[in-house]
């Protein structure tokens, strides 16, 4: 089967080609043809942030390139002026939410008008369950046909992005529960306003990082919010406001000695990165222990961020050495079109399916 992915939840413009070859064996071969993303950051990069009637223009704009490039990537032709061999896509998979209405809106439309267009079916994804399954792209997959089980339940999901942070139940097969999420600011969130504070620019997620390789993550003794908090909820926004007031008390002594400027950023990047992940890695350690669950998987964009994934996986081998722990590749971290495409797949394949007219947009789009 071949699926077209379609990802425009926030500031990428994504298409992808999905190749599935299912054998009698149970065996499920997932191969990525095609991913191809067009980034909106250098267009946002001024304003700090993603303005959502931008990225929506964007996505206008760049649509039809990046889906002809997906296409001539993964060697499905077109003639000159046409696009008829998209006959060749057996399913249409698009992502309806969550995200910015604006950005979905292009997406979905996009993807409405080729499903009518073509008489493809179309199946609306939500953005979450992609991060969910983008550690399976890829791959060979030992399926249990009977409920379509790729992994061993009960599973436990830690999403963290720049819109989300969430621990999600998973105790059987495209069924979830949300047993906690962040009350204010996403960690994704934090750490782009705290490179920001630091001067580092936007997004600031990767830089934080790097310095943190280099800084000191005991200088300075940061809250760890929630942390005991008894529950699974997150709250990011004090620590956020920890690091302002540390920076207003540096002040002084960073116009005396210029030269110590860098040390301290580097420092105050380790402390503030340490203590994200304390708290990542604590509320989930506790929540798999808990549920008692067989599979533990990371995704979203932070995700990407290797100290999450080091201590997370020390921490795992610790307490739950049989737990299994999934990861997606970092090209698969971020939003993508792949990992709509696939959690699409596993929808029709459940029986899911939408008549074109039907997929809507939701902005708080929520996972159940």
């Amino acid at each position: 089967m071949i699926i077209l992915g379609i990802e425009s939840t926030c500031d990428e413009t994504g298409a992808a080609i999905l190749k599935i070859v299912e054998k009698e064996d149970g065996q499920m071969n997932v191969k990525v043809l095609a991913n191809i993303i067009s980034s909106q950051i250098k267009k946002h990069k001024k304003f700090g942030g993603v303005v959502p009637q931008l990225a929506a223009k964007l996505h206008q704009k760049n649509f039809i390139p990046v889906l002809e490039e997906a296409l001539q990537t993964a060697k499905i032709n077109l003639p000159a002026g046409g696009v008829k061999d998209l006959d060749k896509i057996d399913l249409i998979c698009v992502a309806k939410g969550p995200g910015l209405i604006p950005a979905l809106l292009a997406g979905v439309s996009a993807a409405k008008t080729l499903a009518w267009g073509l008489k493809k079916p179309l199946v609306g994804v939500n953005h979450m369950e992609g991060h969910i399954v983008s550690s399976l792209l890829e791959t060979k997959l030992k399926v249990k046909s009977e409920k379509l089980k790729v992994f061993e339940m009960p599973a436990l999901a830690l999403l963290v992005s720049g819109g989300h942070t969430q621990l999600v139940l998973i105790e059987s097969w495209l069924r979830y529960k949300i047993l906690g999420e962040t009350r204010d600011d996403a960690a994704g969130e934090a750490y782009d306003k705290v490179a920001k504070m630091l001067g580092l620019g936007y997004p600031g997620g990767a830089r934080i990082e790097e310095l943190a390789k280099i800084g000191n993550s005991k200088a300075f003794n940061f809250p760890r919010p929630m942390e005991k908090s008894g529950d699974y909820d997150f709250s990011f926004s004090g620590l956020k406001t920890s690091v302002k007031y540390t920076l207003d008390s540096l002040k002084l002594k960073l116009k005396v000695l210029p030269s110590v400027r860098n040390t301290y950023i580097s420092d105050i990047a380790a402390s503030f990165q340490a203590a994200v992940i304390d708290v990542l890695v604590s509320k989930t350690i506790r929540a798999a222990q808990e549920y008692k669950i067989k599979t533990l998987i990371i995704g979203g964009g932070v995700s990407i961020n290797q100290e999450l994934r080091r201590q997370l996986k020390k921490s795992l081998n610790k307490n739950l050495p049989k737990v299994k722990f999934l990861a997606p590749e970092k090209e698969y971290s971020n939003d993508n079109a792949a990992m709509i495409a696939l959690a699409g797949y596993f929808r029709f394949k459940s029986g899911e399916i939408s008549d074109w007219e039907k997929v809507q947009t939701e902005a708080k789009l929520r996972l159940k």
